[in-house]
């Protein structure tokens, strides 16, 4: 699942992906295997998958980083854990492993522009990102928007390497339930609210 929205993943030139899909039957797609899968295929089916947007945000000796997400999921409820995929190749996943701590902000609809600024759609870099949006800490000391429908604060328990991307698996050790509100969500390469 790709970490969205993050432009240059989602680069498709509309007359690649539309002579694709014309050459492309159904069945030639569920024979081709996960092995030989066109990636921008993959790309446009995932893009029609709606998603809720987190910031994925983390503090301590390495600092504050942060990214915004699609691909966050529960893992269990006892202990309560969940996972985050983020690109290997990412400055704010190196933080968040060395820190050891990360907390996942679950955006509001009026949070559009927050979105983007931790997606790399603004001019804004590193420590300069938190300069947007009303920042506290819980448990770990990682940035919680304070905006945010609801921010799982966690402790780093996993981290797998899976191609182009870890798989972190944190506990949860505090939540903080924000005011209720419509949900942000990404859905064919743009924001709706839920």
């Amino acid at each position: 699942m790709p970490i969205g929205p993050c432009p240059q993943a989602e680069r498709v030139e509309e007359a690649s992906l539309d002579q694709m899909l014309k050459t492309q039957s159904p069945l030639d797609s569920a024979a081709t295997g996960a092995s030989g899968l066109d990636a921008v295929l993959f790309r446009e089916g995932m893009s029609r998958v709606a998603g809720a947007v987190h910031v994925v945000t983390t503090g301590g000796a390495k600092g504050r980083a942060g990214f915004t997400a699609t691909a966050i999921a529960p893992v269990t409820d006892n202990p309560a854990s969940l996972l985050v995929c983020v690109n290997t190749g990412s400055r704010s996943a190196q933080a968040l492993l060395a820190n050891g701590v990360f907390c996942v902000n679950t955006l509001g609809a009026a949070d559009t522009g927050i979105a983007d600024v931790f997606a790399g759609r603004a001019d804004l870099q590193g420590e300069a990102r938190f300069s947007v949006g009303e920042w506290v800490t819980l448990a770990t000391g990682s940035p919680v928007l304070a905006s945010a429908l609801v921010s799982f604060d966690c402790r780093l328990t996993d981290a797998r390497t899976v191609a182009t991307h870890h798989i972190i698996i944190g506990e949860i050790v505090a939540v903080r339930l924000g005011e209720p509100g419509s949900a942000l969500v990404y859905h064919g390469r743009a924001y709706r609210e839920l």
